[in-house]
């Protein structure tokens, strides 16, 4: 079990194809399928369902693929630290969708200006599993938005972790044309809500609001992006809550109509004594956008 074979592991589960795996990295077909079978020898347990040429992890590949990523970027930290940030490392960034559109593009390209040795992998989802990604090591540190329910702070230090206010957004329920006449939530007559997956601030903000819960009437469609979001409240087909920030870059027709739903801070929090150069860059730069 050493680095190389779960680099090479860890290329085979991203692509599942060992033909394309070892394009990837540079090797023999035979070399990545000899080093798969020894891992496996290894662990004592099939990590590839393997069908005509197909590939699949198995309930104990996708186990083990958590802790080679986690394996492989010690590896990398450690690296980083004892060089002193010579080598530049990689720093694994988590975002809201939101954030990663409105608010990162900036603040990432001054970063990489100042230390273009330094690799930039962004990963983005709902605030719960980039927190829970955060906590396990799966990422380095993340922008959450807390629901008021999580207890703030307090509460990310009780999972060993450490956060910073930066940007303070203003929220907004996204209505069709049809809503022109609502003046508050209550108004809203759609019943349909255009939100992300369970695990998303912004979606538990805009279910209180819209008192989703207290109606069998309402429907959440789920869906992965803003700019869909948008154009199905365009349609006339549901509304939506984002930040203002995001709805300023979109192509939102005039017509759609807006209301206030209050503010809420995004949050970078990271494992408490998590100190290494890459990350002590980043948050000297974010400390220069914070509230």
């Amino acid at each position: 079990m050493d680095m190389e074979s779960l680099t090479i592991f860890c290329a085979v589960a991203s692509e599942l194809s060992v033909t394309q795996a070892a394009a990837r990295l540079g090797r023999a077909p035979s070399s990545v399928t000899t080093r798969i079978q020894q891992l496996e020898a290894d662990i004592g347990a099939e990590l590839f369902v393997r069908t005509n040429k197909r590939m699949a992890l198995t309930a104990a590949g996708e186990r083990f693929l958590e802790y080679a990523q986690r394996l492989l970027a010690l590896a990398e930290e450690a690296r980083h630290v004892v060089t002193g940030g010579r080598d530049g490392g990689t720093l694994r960034v988590g975002s809201m969708e939101s954030t990663a559109a409105s608010r990162l593009p900036a603040l990432l390209a001054a970063y990489h200006a100042r230390h273009p040795a330094t690799r930039l992998a962004l990963s983005t989802g709902p605030s719960r599993p980039l927190i829970e990604q955060v906590r396990t090591g799966l990422l380095d540190c993340a922008f959450v938005a807390l629901p008021p329910s999580f207890g703030g702070a307090a509460a990310l230090e009780e999972l060993g972790l450490a956060s910073m206010a930066v940007w303070r957004e203003e929220l907004c329920l996204l209505l069709p044309a049809s809503e022109g006449q609502a003046r508050s939530a209550m108004d809203v007559r759609t019943r349909s809500l255009a939100a992300f997956p369970q695990g998303c601030t912004y979606r538990g903000i805009a279910e209180k609001v819209l008192d989703v819960a207290g109606s069998t009437q309402w429907q959440v469609q789920e869906m992965n992006s803003y700019h869909t979001m948008i154009a199905c409240v365009a349609a006339g087909a549901c509304v939506t809550l984002l930040p203002a920030s995001v709805l300023a870059l979109s192509d939102a027709p005039a017509t759609l109509t807006t209301l206030p739903a209050g503010e809420i801070d995004t949050v970078l929090v990271w494992r408490a004594g998590f100190d290494v150069p890459a990350f002590r860059h980043l948050l000297a730069q974010v400390g220069e956008a914070a509230l």
